[in-house]
Protein backbone atom coordinates (compact mmCIF):
# COMPACT_ATOMS: atom_id res chain seq x y z
CA UNK A 1 0.00 0.00 0.00
CA UNK A 2 2.51 2.38 0.79
CA UNK A 3 4.25 1.32 -2.32
CA UNK A 4 0.85 2.60 -3.97
CA UNK A 5 1.32 5.86 -2.41
CA UNK A 6 4.51 6.71 -2.93
CA UNK A 7 4.02 5.91 -6.85
CA UNK A 8 1.06 8.10 -6.94
CA UNK A 9 2.33 10.82 -5.11
CA UNK A 10 5.44 10.59 -7.79
CA UNK A 11 2.79 10.74 -10.54
CA UNK A 12 1.24 13.90 -8.79
CA UNK A 13 4.55 15.52 -8.44
CA UNK A 14 5.95 15.18 -11.80
CA UNK A 15 4.58 14.84 -15.23
CA UNK A 16 5.97 11.36 -15.99
CA UNK A 17 2.79 9.88 -18.30
CA UNK A 18 2.57 13.62 -20.17
CA UNK A 19 5.97 13.31 -20.62
CA UNK A 20 6.21 9.87 -21.91
CA UNK A 21 3.37 10.54 -24.26
CA UNK A 22 5.24 13.40 -25.91
CA UNK A 23 7.88 11.47 -25.99
CA UNK A 24 5.91 8.94 -28.10
CA UNK A 25 4.64 11.47 -30.09
CA UNK A 26 8.19 13.01 -31.01
CA UNK A 27 9.50 9.16 -31.75
CA UNK A 28 6.48 8.02 -33.79
CA UNK A 29 6.66 11.34 -35.99
CA UNK A 30 10.96 10.75 -36.66
CA UNK A 31 10.93 7.09 -36.91
CA UNK A 32 7.36 6.31 -37.47
CA UNK A 33 6.46 6.21 -41.21
CA UNK A 34 9.60 4.41 -42.08
CA UNK A 35 8.91 1.46 -39.99
CA UNK A 36 5.30 0.40 -40.88
CA UNK A 37 4.87 -1.57 -44.16
CA UNK A 38 1.54 0.38 -45.84
CA UNK A 39 1.39 3.24 -47.98
CA UNK A 40 -0.05 6.52 -46.07
CA UNK A 41 -2.12 7.24 -49.39
CA UNK A 42 -2.92 3.87 -50.98
CA UNK A 43 -5.05 1.32 -49.40
CA UNK A 44 -6.80 -1.87 -50.98
CA UNK A 45 -10.41 -0.76 -51.38
CA UNK A 46 -11.31 -4.86 -50.47
CA UNK A 47 -9.53 -3.98 -47.28
CA UNK A 48 -12.29 -1.13 -46.31
CA UNK A 49 -13.45 -0.26 -42.55
CA UNK A 50 -11.80 -3.32 -41.07
CA UNK A 51 -11.71 -3.41 -37.23
CA UNK A 52 -8.90 -2.77 -34.94
CA UNK A 53 -6.38 -5.67 -34.71
CA UNK A 54 -7.81 -7.27 -38.20
CA UNK A 55 -5.82 -9.11 -40.44
CA UNK A 56 -6.42 -8.49 -44.64
CA UNK A 57 -6.79 -12.05 -46.63
CA UNK A 58 -6.16 -9.65 -49.23
CA UNK A 59 -2.86 -7.61 -48.84
CA UNK A 60 -0.01 -9.46 -48.06
CA UNK A 61 3.43 -7.87 -46.76
CA UNK A 62 7.04 -9.03 -47.86
CA UNK A 63 8.84 -9.48 -43.97
CA UNK A 64 12.26 -11.41 -45.28
CA UNK A 65 13.04 -12.58 -48.64
CA UNK A 66 11.07 -15.72 -48.59
CA UNK A 67 8.21 -14.91 -46.13
CA UNK A 68 4.93 -13.66 -47.17
CA UNK A 69 2.29 -12.88 -44.47
CA UNK A 70 -1.43 -11.51 -45.13
CA UNK A 71 -1.49 -7.92 -44.21
CA UNK A 72 -2.16 -7.02 -39.91
CA UNK A 73 -3.34 -3.53 -39.39
CA UNK A 74 -3.25 -2.31 -35.79
CA UNK A 75 -5.84 0.33 -35.53
CA UNK A 76 -7.75 -0.90 -38.54
CA UNK A 77 -8.94 0.55 -41.96
CA UNK A 78 -10.40 3.42 -43.22
CA UNK A 79 -13.38 3.51 -45.89
CA UNK A 80 -10.40 3.56 -48.59
CA UNK A 81 -8.80 0.48 -47.20
CA UNK A 82 -5.68 1.99 -46.16
CA UNK A 83 -3.90 1.79 -43.40
CA UNK A 84 -5.38 3.67 -39.99
CA UNK A 85 -2.16 3.13 -37.82
CA UNK A 86 0.36 4.27 -40.86
CA UNK A 87 -1.88 7.19 -41.43
CA UNK A 88 -1.85 8.10 -37.75
CA UNK A 89 1.70 8.04 -38.06
CA UNK A 90 2.05 9.90 -40.98
CA UNK A 91 -0.52 12.94 -39.50
CA UNK A 92 1.99 12.93 -36.00
CA UNK A 93 4.82 14.20 -38.45
CA UNK A 94 2.59 16.82 -40.20
CA UNK A 95 1.10 18.51 -37.21
CA UNK A 96 4.36 18.63 -35.03
CA UNK A 97 6.39 20.08 -38.10
CA UNK A 98 3.15 22.69 -38.86
CA UNK A 99 2.71 23.35 -34.90
CA UNK A 100 6.61 23.79 -34.19
CA UNK A 101 7.36 26.70 -37.02
CA UNK A 102 3.62 28.31 -36.04
CA UNK A 103 4.75 28.40 -32.23
CA UNK A 104 8.53 29.46 -32.60
CA UNK A 105 7.50 31.79 -35.45
CA UNK A 106 4.86 33.43 -33.33
CA UNK A 107 6.77 33.49 -30.32
CA UNK A 108 10.21 35.28 -31.67
CA UNK A 109 7.12 37.73 -33.12
CA UNK A 110 5.39 38.15 -29.82
CA UNK A 111 8.17 38.62 -27.78
CA UNK A 112 9.66 40.93 -29.92
CA UNK A 113 6.61 43.00 -30.18
CA UNK A 114 6.10 42.95 -26.44
CA UNK A 115 9.63 43.73 -25.36
CA UNK A 116 9.34 47.29 -27.97
CA UNK A 117 5.90 48.38 -26.46
CA UNK A 118 7.04 47.40 -22.80
CA UNK A 119 10.32 48.83 -22.70
CA UNK A 120 9.53 52.07 -25.04
CA UNK A 121 6.11 52.76 -23.33
CA UNK A 122 4.87 56.14 -24.25
CA UNK A 123 2.69 56.63 -27.63
CA UNK A 124 4.50 53.19 -29.19
CA UNK A 125 3.09 51.01 -26.08
CA UNK A 126 -0.38 52.69 -26.64
CA UNK A 127 -0.10 51.99 -30.53
CA UNK A 128 1.29 48.69 -30.25
CA UNK A 129 -1.31 47.31 -27.85
CA UNK A 130 -4.04 48.77 -29.77
CA UNK A 131 -2.93 46.67 -32.63
CA UNK A 132 -2.84 43.83 -30.29
CA UNK A 133 -6.84 44.68 -29.61
CA UNK A 134 -8.13 45.10 -32.91
CA UNK A 135 -6.27 41.90 -33.54
CA UNK A 136 -8.42 40.04 -30.48
CA UNK A 137 -11.45 40.66 -31.44
CA UNK A 138 -11.06 39.67 -35.17
CA UNK A 139 -12.54 35.93 -34.89
CA UNK A 140 -10.12 32.97 -35.70
CA UNK A 141 -12.26 30.99 -37.82
CA UNK A 142 -13.08 34.20 -39.79
CA UNK A 143 -9.50 35.06 -40.43
CA UNK A 144 -8.54 31.80 -41.42
CA UNK A 145 -11.19 30.84 -44.27
CA UNK A 146 -10.48 34.34 -45.61
CA UNK A 147 -6.89 33.56 -45.94
CA UNK A 148 -7.94 29.91 -47.54
CA UNK A 149 -9.86 31.91 -49.96
CA UNK A 150 -7.57 33.93 -51.11
CA UNK A 151 -4.40 32.16 -51.32
CA UNK A 152 -5.67 28.91 -51.51
CA UNK A 153 -5.42 25.69 -49.08
CA UNK A 154 -1.96 23.56 -47.66
CA UNK A 155 0.79 23.53 -45.72
CA UNK A 156 1.77 26.92 -46.34
CA UNK A 157 -1.50 28.75 -45.65
CA UNK A 158 -1.88 26.32 -42.47
CA UNK A 159 1.41 27.54 -40.96
CA UNK A 160 0.42 31.24 -41.61
CA UNK A 161 -2.78 31.27 -39.86
CA UNK A 162 -1.23 29.06 -37.10
CA UNK A 163 1.27 31.46 -36.52
CA UNK A 164 -1.49 34.62 -36.70
CA UNK A 165 -2.63 32.72 -33.70
CA UNK A 166 0.14 32.05 -32.04
CA UNK A 167 1.97 35.31 -31.63
CA UNK A 168 -0.55 37.74 -29.78
CA UNK A 169 -1.16 35.16 -26.87
CA UNK A 170 2.50 36.07 -25.75
CA UNK A 171 2.17 40.04 -25.64
CA UNK A 172 -0.02 40.50 -22.87
CA UNK A 173 2.10 38.41 -19.96
CA UNK A 174 5.32 39.24 -21.52
CA UNK A 175 4.72 43.47 -21.84
CA UNK A 176 3.61 43.45 -18.15
CA UNK A 177 6.90 41.65 -17.16
CA UNK A 178 8.94 43.91 -19.26
CA UNK A 179 7.35 47.08 -17.57
CA UNK A 180 8.05 45.95 -14.40
CA UNK A 181 11.90 44.95 -14.68
CA UNK A 182 12.68 48.04 -16.92
CA UNK A 183 12.60 49.54 -13.78
CA UNK A 184 14.80 47.80 -11.91
CA UNK A 185 18.04 48.73 -10.39
CA UNK A 186 20.36 46.80 -12.95
CA UNK A 187 18.41 48.58 -15.90
CA UNK A 188 19.55 51.82 -15.17
CA UNK A 189 22.92 50.94 -14.19
CA UNK A 190 23.58 49.59 -17.93
CA UNK A 191 21.67 52.66 -19.18
CA UNK A 192 24.86 54.71 -17.21
CA UNK A 193 27.00 52.46 -18.62
CA UNK A 194 25.79 53.65 -22.73
CA UNK A 195 24.38 50.63 -23.18
CA UNK A 196 21.91 50.37 -26.25
CA UNK A 197 18.35 49.58 -26.07
CA UNK A 198 19.11 46.85 -28.39
CA UNK A 199 21.66 44.94 -25.76
CA UNK A 200 19.84 45.80 -22.82
CA UNK A 201 16.24 44.04 -24.60
CA UNK A 202 18.51 41.17 -25.06
CA UNK A 203 20.81 40.74 -22.41
CA UNK A 204 19.11 41.83 -19.60
CA UNK A 205 15.11 41.87 -20.19
CA UNK A 206 15.27 38.70 -22.18
CA UNK A 207 16.72 36.48 -19.65
CA UNK A 208 14.06 37.73 -17.08
CA UNK A 209 11.38 36.97 -19.23
CA UNK A 210 12.13 33.39 -21.05
CA UNK A 211 11.02 31.10 -18.24
CA UNK A 212 7.41 32.88 -18.53
CA UNK A 213 8.30 32.34 -22.49
CA UNK A 214 8.49 28.76 -22.64
CA UNK A 215 5.00 28.25 -19.95
CA UNK A 216 3.24 30.07 -22.66
CA UNK A 217 4.55 28.55 -25.45
CA UNK A 218 3.65 24.64 -23.81
CA UNK A 219 0.18 26.07 -23.18
CA UNK A 220 0.14 27.45 -26.71
CA UNK A 221 1.00 24.47 -28.27
CA UNK A 222 -2.19 22.35 -27.41
CA UNK A 223 -3.99 25.16 -29.10
CA UNK A 224 -2.26 25.46 -31.81
CA UNK A 225 -2.93 21.67 -31.93
CA UNK A 226 -6.48 21.88 -31.75
CA UNK A 227 -6.76 24.98 -34.29
CA UNK A 228 -4.77 23.20 -37.04
CA UNK A 229 -7.23 19.42 -36.46
CA UNK A 230 -10.05 22.17 -36.28
CA UNK A 231 -9.32 23.98 -39.90
CA UNK A 232 -8.47 20.39 -41.56
CA UNK A 233 -12.04 19.05 -40.24
CA UNK A 234 -13.58 22.05 -41.55
CA UNK A 235 -12.14 22.08 -44.46
CA UNK A 236 -9.82 24.96 -44.57
CA UNK A 237 -6.47 22.90 -43.57
CA UNK A 238 -4.86 20.77 -44.64
CA UNK A 239 -5.78 18.58 -47.71
CA UNK A 240 -7.04 15.40 -48.21
CA UNK A 241 -5.87 12.64 -48.66
CA UNK A 242 -2.52 14.05 -46.74
CA UNK A 243 -3.06 12.38 -43.61
CA UNK A 244 -3.35 15.06 -41.16
CA UNK A 245 -5.23 14.61 -37.90
CA UNK A 246 -8.03 16.68 -38.59
CA UNK A 247 -8.58 15.35 -41.78
CA UNK A 248 -8.99 11.89 -40.41
CA UNK A 249 -11.67 12.78 -37.94
CA UNK A 250 -13.92 14.63 -40.36
CA UNK A 251 -12.46 11.77 -43.57
CA UNK A 252 -14.06 9.34 -40.35
CA UNK A 253 -17.31 11.45 -39.22
CA UNK A 254 -19.59 9.96 -42.40
CA UNK A 255 -18.88 6.27 -40.68
CA UNK A 256 -19.45 6.52 -37.17
CA UNK A 257 -21.99 4.11 -37.23
CA UNK A 258 -20.34 1.21 -38.98
CA UNK A 259 -16.73 2.46 -38.35
CA UNK A 260 -16.64 4.44 -35.83
CA UNK A 261 -12.40 3.74 -35.23
CA UNK A 262 -11.76 6.00 -38.15
CA UNK A 263 -12.72 9.15 -36.28
CA UNK A 264 -12.19 7.84 -32.52
CA UNK A 265 -8.54 6.63 -33.02
CA UNK A 266 -7.08 10.44 -34.56
CA UNK A 267 -9.30 12.14 -32.16
CA UNK A 268 -7.85 10.38 -28.70
CA UNK A 269 -4.51 10.47 -30.71
CA UNK A 270 -5.54 14.59 -30.28
CA UNK A 271 -6.99 14.47 -27.00
CA UNK A 272 -4.10 13.08 -25.36
CA UNK A 273 -1.40 15.40 -26.68
CA UNK A 274 -3.31 18.20 -25.85
CA UNK A 275 -4.27 17.56 -22.58
CA UNK A 276 -0.22 16.02 -21.96
CA UNK A 277 0.81 19.72 -23.53
CA UNK A 278 -1.76 20.96 -20.65
CA UNK A 279 -0.50 18.96 -17.76
CA UNK A 280 3.12 19.84 -18.69
CA UNK A 281 2.36 23.38 -19.15
CA UNK A 282 0.67 23.66 -15.68
CA UNK A 283 4.17 21.80 -14.29
CA UNK A 284 6.35 23.85 -15.75
CA UNK A 285 4.38 27.23 -14.54
CA UNK A 286 4.36 25.68 -10.95
CA UNK A 287 7.91 24.75 -10.89
CA UNK A 288 9.44 27.81 -12.81
CA UNK A 289 7.67 30.64 -10.96
CA UNK A 290 9.13 31.28 -7.52
CA UNK A 291 5.23 32.47 -6.42
CA UNK A 292 3.99 29.02 -7.18
CA UNK A 293 7.03 26.68 -7.07
CA UNK A 294 6.30 23.58 -5.04
CA UNK A 295 8.77 22.64 -1.96
CA UNK A 296 10.26 19.68 -2.04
Amino acid sequence: MNNVLLAWQFLRRYPVIPIFILILLLVSAAIGPYITPYERDIGNIADRHLSLFSTSENTTIQVSKDDVVNGYHLLGTDHAGRDIFTRLLHGSRISLMVVTISITTGMAFGLTFAMVSGYYGGIVDEILMRIVDVWNALPFLMVALVLTLIFGRGLNIMILVLFLVAWVNFVRIIRAQILVLKEMDYIASAKICGASDVRIMVKHLFPGILNSAVVIATLNTSGLILAESTLSFVGAGIQPPTPAWGVMVNEGRDYLSTAWWQSMVPSAAIFLVVISLNFLGDWLRDRLDPRLRQVD
